[in-house]
C-alpha cells in the first residue's frame, strides 16, 4: 500500500518511538460506564508488565460509539485509576480528537483499492461466522441508498493466514470501526506491546490482517485472565456494583483493593494489603504474571 507522506511520517514517529523506548504499553477503555474489577485486573497487568520491563504505559480513550458514551465515565476512569495509584505516562489520548486521521487512512486505503462498499445487514450475515465475500466483487455504491450508507471492509486476501475474512474498517453508520481506529493509534503511538482480557482473542485475526495490508509488524499481544461473577457470567460495565463505589463504601482503601486484585491473579496469598509498589517490587519479572501471548 502507497501512503501519503503526511501518514508515513506518523508510521516512522511510531518506529522512532518503539526503538527509543524499548517498551510501550497501553490501557484502552470506553466511556460507557464504570470501570468493574475485570477491567481494573486488566489495567493492573497491563501496568505492572510494563513498569517491570521499564517502560511506559499509556492511557487511551476508545471513545468513538459516541451513542454509547457517557459524559461523565471519562473523569470516572481517570480518577479509579489515580485513586489506585495506575498513573499513566503523558497525557490521556482520546480517539474522538483523531478523527481526522482515521478518515486519512481510510481514504488512502479506498484509492489504493483495498477497501470496498458493502450493504450487507447483520441479518444478512447471521450465521456467518466469516464475512463470505457477498459485495466484493459487486458495485455495491459508496453512497446513500435505502436512507443507508454502506459499510467499507478491507478486502482480505482469499487465502490469507489469519482467517479473517473481509474486515470492516468503517461501520454502516458513518462511525470508524473499532478495529481500523486501533491499529493505526497502535502504530501512531509506536505501542510494542497490548496487553488485555481473554475475551479480545477473537479480534486478533481481524486485527492481523489490518498489519499485514498497512505492511506494518504488529505489536505483541498479550492476554490475562477474565473475573466472573457468582453465576459464572463474564463480567460487564451493565454491573455497576462491580466498580469501585462498593469498595469505597465499605470502607476498603487502595491497598485492600490491589492486594485483592493481585490475589485473584495468583500473585500474592488471599487477604494480602500492599501499594502498588510493593506489588511491584514482588512481582519484579514480568514472566510470572498470567498471561498467555
Amino acid at each position: 500500500m502507497r501512503c501519503p507522506n503526511h501518514l508515513l511520517l506518523q508510521l516512522d514517529q511510531g518506529h522512532r518511538l518503539r526503538e527509543r523506548s524499548g517498551y510501550r504499553g497501553r490501557f484502552a477503555p470506553s466511556p460507557t460506564g464504570v470501570l468493574h474489577f475485570g477491567n481494573l485486573q486488566t489495567a493492573l497487568l497491563s501496568w505492572l508488565q510494563a513498569r517491570c520491563c521499564g517502560g511506559e504505559w499509556f492511557l487511551r480513550i476508545d471513545d468513538l460509539d459516541t451513542p454509547r458514551n457517557r459524559p461523565e465515565s471519562l473523569l470516572r476512569i481517570q480518577s479509579d485509576l489515580l485513586w489506585l495509584g495506575l498513573h499513566w505516562d503523558g497525557q490521556p489520548i482520546l480517539q474522538s480528537s483523531r478523527l481526522g486521521i482515521y478518515n486519512s487512512w481510510l481514504s488512502s486505503l479506498r484509492r489504493s483499492g483495498l477497501v470496498f462498499a458493502c450493504r450487507c445487514s447483520r441479518r444478512d450475515l447471521a450465521g456467518e461466522s466469516i464475512y463470505p465475500g457477498t459485495c466484493r466483487a459487486i458495485d455495491a455504491g459508496w453512497g446513500w441508498r435505502a436512507q443507508r450508507l454502506p459499510s467499507w471492509r478491507l478486502r482480505v486476501p482469499e487465502h490469507n493466514p489469519f482467517g479473517s475474512g473481509d474486515v470492516v474498517v468503517r461501520r454502516a453508520d458513518g462511525f470508524i470501526a473499532y478495529q481500523l481506529a486501533t491499529v493505526i493509534d497502535e502504530l501512531s503511538f509506536g505501542i510494542t506491546d497490548v496487553v488485555r482480557g481473554n475475551d479480545l482473542q477473537d479480534a486478533l485475526p481481524a486485527q492481523r490482517s489490518l498489519y499485514a495490508a498497512l505492511g506494518q509488524k504488529p505489536p505483541r499481544f498479550w492476554h490475562g485472565p477474565l473475573l466472573y461473577d457468582d453465576d459464572g457470567q463474564k463480567l460487564s460495565k451493565r454491573e455497576s456494583s462491580a466498580g469501585l463505589d462498593v469498595a469505597r463504601l465499605n470502607g476498603e482503601d487502595p491497598a485492600h483493593v490491589i492486594g485483592q486484585l493481585a490475589a485473584g491473579l495468583g500473585l500474592v496469598p488471599m487477604g494480602t494489603r500492599l501499594s502498588l509498589d510493593e506489588l511491584l517490587s514482588d512481582v519484579r519479572d514480568a514472566s510470572t504474571l498470567p498471561l498467555n501471548s
